[in-house]
C-alpha cells in the first residue's frame, strides 16, 4: 500500500514522501495515528499543494528542537537519594523524574524524548541521551549523590 507521510517517521521517510508499506502497518499504525494518509490521485494532487506547508512546519519544528537542544547542551541535573548498600540507591530515577527536574529549570519536554533504557539505580554521573527530533539528539548528565 502506498501512503503519503504527514510527519517525519524514523526509518521510513520525511513529511510529504510517498512510501510503500505493508497494508497492516498502514491501516493499524500510520493512518490511525495521523502519521500518513492513503496515496491516491486525489491525495497526491492535494499533497502537491500542501507540500510547501508541510515542509515549512517540519522546518519550524526542527528549529524549535535545535533551540531546545542548545539549552540542554552541557546541562547537569543533580538528584539526592538515600543509599541502601554500596552505591545502590533506594528506589530509582526514571525518565519521569528527569522530565520533572527539567520542568523545574523551565524546560518543557515530553517523557518519550528521554531515551533512558532502564531506571538509574546507582550513585554517580550518568549520561542520558534525549532525542528532540528525527535528527536532533543531545546528551545531558544526571548526577546522583548520596543524601545525608
Amino acid at each position: 500500500m502506498e501512503v503519503i507521510l504527514r510527519t517525519d517517521v524514523p526509518k521510513l521517510g520525511k513529511a510529504g514522501d510517498i512510501v510503500k508499506v505493508k497494508d497492516g502497518f498502514a491501516r493499524n499504525y500510520l493512518i490511525p495515528k495521523g502519521l500518513a494518509i492513503p496515496a491516491n490521485q486525489k491525495t497526491i494532487k492535494a499533497l502537491e499543494n500542501q507540500r510547501k506547508v508541510i515542509l515549512a512546519k517540519a522546518e519550524r519544528e526542527r528549529r524549535k528542537a535545535q533551540s531546545l537542544a542548545e539549552k540542554l547542551t552541557g546541562l547537569t541535573l543533580t538528584f539526592y537519594r538515600k543509599v541502601i548498600e554500596g552505591d545502590r540507591i533506594y528506589g530509582s530515577i526514571s525518565a519521569q523524574d528527569i522530565v520533572k527536574a527539567l520542568e523545574e529549570k523551565g524546560l518543557s519536554l515530553e517523557r518519550r524524548f528521554v531515551l533512558l533504557e532502564e531506571p538509574i539505580k546507582q550513585l554517580g554521573t550518568h549520561e542520558i541521551p534525549i532525542r528532540l527530533g528525527p535528527d536532533v539528539e543531545v546528551k545531558i548528565n544526571v548526577e546522583v549523590i548520596e543524601e545525608k
